[in-house]
């Protein structure tokens, strides 16, 4: 498994982002899966992270507005059930702000996973900086 560099405040809070989102829109029931691996062979060196849940799912046409600041999906329900719409967006500034990237897939009636790719700490790296390893005891599936 690779090691990656990160600020553990910052990718604490791009999983439970990723996660508080998961809980809130899978019903009882559902299930949510968090798996960790490494970058499959051809793509470039780093950790993989998906959040995978069995909820609602999100209709095609928000897909490409989701890490907007201030984008809701449901712009009727009030601020206190919904969020601000800022979650997603500090996710996608934190995997940008350590290299990386965020994507997602959904399908409506059938759950959403997320993609968090960051990368790999070239071997050669002797850079004094908070080290994170992909392989940590605890970092598998929940």
């Amino acid at each position: 498994m690779p090691e990656v560099h990160g600020d553990p405040v910052w990718l604490t809070q791009l999983l439970f982002n990723l996660l508080d989102n998961a809980l809130r829109h899978t019903p009882g029931g559902g299930k949510i899966a968090l798996t960790l691996e490494s970058a499959p062979a051809g793509e470039p060196d780093g950790a993989i992270i998906r959040i995978n849940d069995t909820g609602e799912g999100i209709a095609p046409e928000h897909l490409p507005h989701l890490f907007e600041r201030f984008y809701r999906t449901d712009a009727g329900r009030a601020r206190s059930t919904g969020g601000a719409g800022l979650g997603l967006a500090i996710c996608d500034w934190v995997a940008q702000a350590h290299g990386g990237s965020i994507s997602v897939a959904s399908t409506l009636g059938a759950g959403t996973t997320f993609t968090v790719w960051l990368p790999a700490v070239p071997v050669t790296s002797s850079e004094p900086a908070t080290r994170l390893a992909a392989g940590a005891p605890g970092a598998g599936h929940a």
